[in-house]
């Protein structure tokens, strides 16, 4: 008997207890039900009472899991949880759920039924997702309705078997009123976050790399896109539909088509962002109103800003264009000064002087003249473009400024550029 006592007292002294038959399976360790490898983990998940916390102990755990009750499943260093290649792994349906430290892998590949690795339906407001490694599923994270829900610290890869209309998004929202993606690094698939009928969002501070969009915008407002870093995709930012947002301090190098699309977007505020490297297009601007573009450094592309398709009472200011083959390509006939109070932007092709040393150049810059309008609309006329009858008429339009045609100027150009771009990412 006083062995028994003794035993007793030194397994309670370590905090684990073995835990009764009627709970299913795991050990109770300081609170916490904690499962090996093998043992059934959904028998828990429906036992337990709400605030309960589950940690998977390093090893391979068979999937899928489904939550229905408020409470943490997390995970040792070198935990896995692997789902059967069908469905998403894990399927979230209450509120106030934690998912950490976990690898979860094995999601199927059915778009429609937004097979991810974790899927938080409409119940499951104010979930927290962090610091897990989702790899090799067809969605990372689907937020599908859950307001309210943070993602943070993932990295999340995709998969890298499937054709680009076949892939899925690293976090895809839907309708999900305060949602934030912080801190994540996600890569491989089709975009990196896509949102859509959304509102009061917050995505800062990601890394995005070999996708389609780092960033994909439909029909939110009111949210913030806050200092995340694209490289090497198609689009950094690609912004459509959405009214009333911030985009800030932001990194776009060596994207493809686009570092920064703004489509139907309204009313925004997009200032001290980095585009550079690109390959097309630093800036796209279609369709979009009443936008502010301050203190950004558009730099290296063929393109440094594309303007076109009545995009009307923008503001454009501080801005230092600098290095791109063609500073501005402007496609409409209505004059456009990019100045406010007296301040207009930078460009580095700018051969001005500043006698009176205030720090704006003497003389207006503009960027295109009539042989530029006539080569965005008919592209095969570029083979004219060092013949002597071009020449004349840009020869011309020197002398006799009324020829040039309707189009951006800026009469107050900066002799400097008043922003310096971040590092290069490594």
């Amino acid at each position: 008997m006083a062995l028994r006592r003794a035993a007793l007292a030194a397994v309670l002294a370590t905090g684990l207890v073995i835990a009764p038959a009627a709970a299913g399976a795991g050990t109770t360790r300081g609170g916490e039900r904690v499962v090996a490898p093998g043992e059934p983990i959904q028998p828990l998940l429906d036992a337990l009472p709400p605030g309960a916390t589950i940690r998977l102990a390093q090893g391979r755990h068979v999937g899928p899991l489904r939550i229905e009750r408020p409470l943490a499943l997390l995970g040792e260093a070198g935990a896995v949880l692997a789902g059967p290649g069908t469905g998403s792994v894990v399927v979230v349906s209450a509120p106030d759920v934690r998912i950490e430290g976990l690898e979860i892998t094995g999601s199927g590949l059915d778009t429609p039924a937004m097979d991810s690795a974790i899927l938080l339906t409409q119940a499951a407001v104010r979930a927290r997702v962090r610091s897990n490694r989702l790899v090799d599923n067809l969605f990372g994270v689907y937020v599908h309705g859950a307001a309210a829900s943070v993602i943070e610290n993932n990295l999340i890869s995709g998969r890298r078997d499937l054709r680009l209309p076949e892939a899925g998004n690293g976090v895809a929202i839907w309708n999900a009123p305060g949602a934030q993606v912080i801190g994540n690094a996600i890569r491989h698939g089709r975009d990196g976050i896509f949102v859509k009928t959304s509102s009061h969002n917050v995505f800062a501070n990601n890394t995005f790399d070999e996708l389609r969009f780092a960033i994909h915008y439909m029909y939110t407002n009111d949210s913030r896109i806050v200092g995340n870093r694209s490289r090497g995709n198609h689009v950094g930012w690609a912004i459509m539909y959405s009214d009333r947002l911030e985009i800030r301090d932001n990194v776009s190098d060596g994207d493809r088509d686009h570092g920064l699309m703004l489509n139907s977007t309204n009313r925004s505020q997009v200032v001290g962002n980095v585009v550079r490297g690109g390959r097309e297009k630093c800036v796209f601007v279609y369709a979009a109103n009443d936008n502010l573009l301050k203190d950004n450094w558009f730099e290296g592309c063929p393109i440094g800003i594309h303007f076109t398709a009545g995009s009307e009472r923008n503001t454009i200011t501080g801005n230092a264009f600098v290095g791109n083959r063609n500073q501005v390509k402007y496609v409409g006939t209505r004059y456009l000064d990019w100045v406010h109070e007296g301040r207009g932007n930078y460009w580095s092709d700018n051969p001005a002087f500043d006698l009176d040393g205030d720090g704006i150049a003497d003389r207006p810059y503009r960027p295109n003249d009539v042989v530029d309008a006539i080569l965005w609309t008919l592209p095969a006329a570029k083979v004219l473009v060092n013949s002597p009858a071009v020449q004349m008429v840009r020869w011309a339009q020197a002398r006799f400024p009324a020829l040039y045609p309707g189009g951006v100027v800026d009469s107050a150009p900066l002799m400097r550029p008043v922003t310096v771009p971040p590092p290069v990412l490594p």
